[in-house]
C-alpha cells in the first residue's frame, strides 16, 4: 500500500509554510469523522477532510492565514444551507501554521496508525488475485499477495507486500487477530485447505473463496468429513457474487474488495479517528472537486 507518513514527509519537507487543519469536534452528520487532519501551503494540499464547501472554506481560511502571518484559528461551521452543503450537522475545526517539531509529531502520530492497520491476505497471485492487489494497493489496509509460484508473484505491479510460500498455511496460521483472506489460488484442493485453515482461526474479519455456488456446496460437503470442522456460515464463496456477474478479473476484484472492506470497516466506520491513514489526496486546490455530503 501506499506509505502515507512517507508520503506526509516529503509534502511536508518539498513545500513551504503548512497550516494543519483538523476535525476536532463533529456533531451530527458530517463528511468526515472527528480527528481527521488536511495539510495546506499556498498552492498544495494534502488529505481532504469531506471536499466540499466546508473543505473549500477551511482551505481558503488556511491561505490566508499564511498572507497574513496567523498561526492559528478555529472554526465552527453548521453544514447546512448557510455554506451550501445537506449534512445537517456541525464541525469544529482547528488551524495551525506548523512549525518543525508539529510536523514530526504528525508524521509519527500517521507512522504510529499505519502499524495499525488491518491486514489482507490474498491467497493466490493469478489473474484476479494481482487485480485484488492492485485496488487494495489504494486502501487503508496492509495488503499481502501470497503465492507458491514465483513466476505468479513476479507478475504483480501493485505496490503490495509480496510472499512466495511454500506452505502458505503458515502465512494463515501466523496472521494478526481480525484479519481478513481471500483465497484464490490455481488449484482447488489448495482452496479447501486454506479456507478451512481460515476458517478454523475463528477470528478473521472476513474469508472468501473464489468459485461458484457449486464449488461452496463441495466444499461444505467436504468440511462434513472433517473431524471438528468450523462452521461455514460466515464464508462468502463465490466472493463478489452479489454485485455482478461479469467475470472479467478486475471485476470481480471490485465487488469483492467492497465485500472485505464492507466488513472491516462495519464496527468502527461511525466512531473511529480518521486522521489521514489513507491514500492521500495531493495537488492544487484549483484541480479539485468539491464534493456535498
Amino acid at each position: 500500500m501506499v506509505v502515507v507518513a512517507d508520503k506526509l514527509a516529503e509534502f511536508l519537507e518539498v513545500n513551504g509554510p503548512v497550516i494543519r487543519v483538523a476535525l476536532t469536534r463533529v456533531q451530527g452528520s458530517s463528511p468526515r469523522n472527528e480527528g481527521t487532519e488536511m495539510f495546506v501551503t499556498e498552492r498544495g494540499l494534502f488529505g481532504t477532510i469531506g471536499g466540499g464547501q466546508l473543505e473549500y472554506l477551511a482551505i481558503e481560511q488556511a491561505r490566508e492565514m499564511l498572507r497574513s502571518g496567523v498561526l492559528n484559528k478555529e472554526m465552527d461551521v453548521p453544514l447546512g444551507p448557510e455554506i451550501g452543503q445537506c449534512c445537517g450537522g456541525r464541525v469544529e475545526l482547528s488551524l495551525i501554521r506548523m512549525r518543525g517539531s508539529g510536523k514530526r509529531d504528525s508524521i509519527a502520530r500517521m507512522a504510529a496508525q499505519e502499524k495499525t492497520l488491518p491486514h489482507v491476505y490474498v491467497m493466490g497471485a493469478g489473474h484476479v488475485g494481482r487485480a485484488l492487489a492492485n485496488q487494495f494497493q489504494h486502501l487503508p489496509v496492509h495488503c499481502i499477495l501470497v503465492d507458491t509460484r514465483a513466476d505468479e508473484i513476479a507478475l504483480n505491479s501493485a505496490d503490495v507486500e509480496t510472499r512466495v510460500s511454500a506452505i502458505p498455511e503458515i502465512d494463515i496460521m501466523s496472521a494478526p487477530a481480525g484479519s481478513a483472506f481471500v483465497v484464490l489460488t490455481h488449484d482447488h484442493g489448495l482452496d479447501f485447505l486454506l479456507t478451512q485453515c481460515a476458517l478454523e482461526r475463528g477470528d478473521a474479519t472476513y474469508v472468501g473463496m473464489i468459485g461458484s455456488a457449486t464449488k461452496r456446496v463441495k466444499f461444505r460437503n467436504w468440511m462434513r468429513d472433517q473431524s471438528e470442522a468450523p462452521s461455514i456460515e460466515h464464508l462468502n464463496c463465490p466472493i463478489g457474487a452479489s454485485g455482478s456477474r461479469d467475470k472479467r478479473p478486475s471485476i470481480i476484484a471490485a465487488f469483492a474488495v467492497a465485500e472485505v472492506m464492507a466488513e472491516l470497516t462495519s464496527e468502527t466506520a461511525a466512531t473511529a479517528p480518521e486522521g489521514a491513514i489513507e491514500a492521500p489526496e495531493v495537488g492544487n486546490h484549483h484541480d479539485r472537486e468539491g464534493r456535498l455530503a
